[in-house]
């Protein structure tokens, strides 16, 4: 087993199978529009931490949490468990793809994995996760379990932004929320935190800087991330 990592109010216990806790998982589980959920999906939850932030958020949402992989959803039933807040949360071992309910989310919320750079067993992880649910599935799967009024929220590489918007308006979801992450002020824009809902409207645009030297946290992301990260004196 990995180091745990630590958070306020849970600890998230880590596996060399699953991937890790990042940067992007954080910024999603603290950006993502969750106030007024009472249901919400997680695709591809691995360690289960944006499921678990959400719920920390929000104590009113009743949160399930999907992963193919069987080792992910172990290690995300144990994190879970270990909560305080086990008794809204839950995790299944489904494909996305094929995966079937009555129910409709108010909030679907997802890290997709995409390829990068990344140690080889992080690599590995990551692209079997991507030959199993692509963008186009993961935004027509989620078109089909979002309510009327319900929020698609994901953390996606900038490079993909075009594509995905294209796919997700061909299945009426339309940008709502765009968020650029930058890891430093004159920074190239690496990520985006994109949230799209079935009802057209003005897009809230909004900037991220997380650093102000390098391995200095911006204060910016030091007051985003206050409820969740145990920061030494910066």
């Amino acid at each position: 087993m990995a180091k745990p990592f630590h958070f306020q109010q849970f600890v998230v216990c880590q596996s060399r199978e699953v991937f890790k806790v990042g940067t992007d998982g954080v910024l999603l589980g603290v950006l993502c529009s969750c106030k007024n959920a009472q249901r919400i999906l997680e695709v591809g939850t691995g360690t289960g931490l944006i499921s678990l932030m959400l719920a920390q958020r929000n104590p009113d949402a009743v949160i399930l949490a999907l992963d193919i992989d069987e080792n992910a959803v172990h290690l995300a039933q144990k994190n879970f468990e270990n909560a305080a807040f086990k008794d809204r949360l839950s995790v299944q071992h489904e494909d996305y793809k094929t995966f079937s309910t009555k129910e409709k989310f108010d909030v679907i919320v997802s890290n997709p994995p995409y390829f990068e750079e990344t140690p080889d067993s992080q690599k590995n992880i990551l692209a079997r996760q991507q030959i199993e649910l692509n963008f186009e599935e993961l935004i027509t799967r989620s078109s089909l379990h979002l309510s009327p009024k319900g929020v698609f929220s994901v953390i996606i590489p900038f490079a993909s932004e075009a594509y995905f918007i294209e796919v997700c308006h061909s299945r009426e979801l339309y940008l709502q929320r765009r968020i650029k992450i930058r890891g430093i002020r004159e920074g190239v824009v690496k990520r985006l935190v994109l949230e799209f809902s079935f009802e057209p409207k003005a897009i809230v645009e909004e900037e991220i800087i997380l650093e102000r030297a390098p391995r200095v946290y911006s204060r910016q992301y030091l007051e985003l991330t206050q409820e969740f990260h145990v920061f030494k004196n910066q």
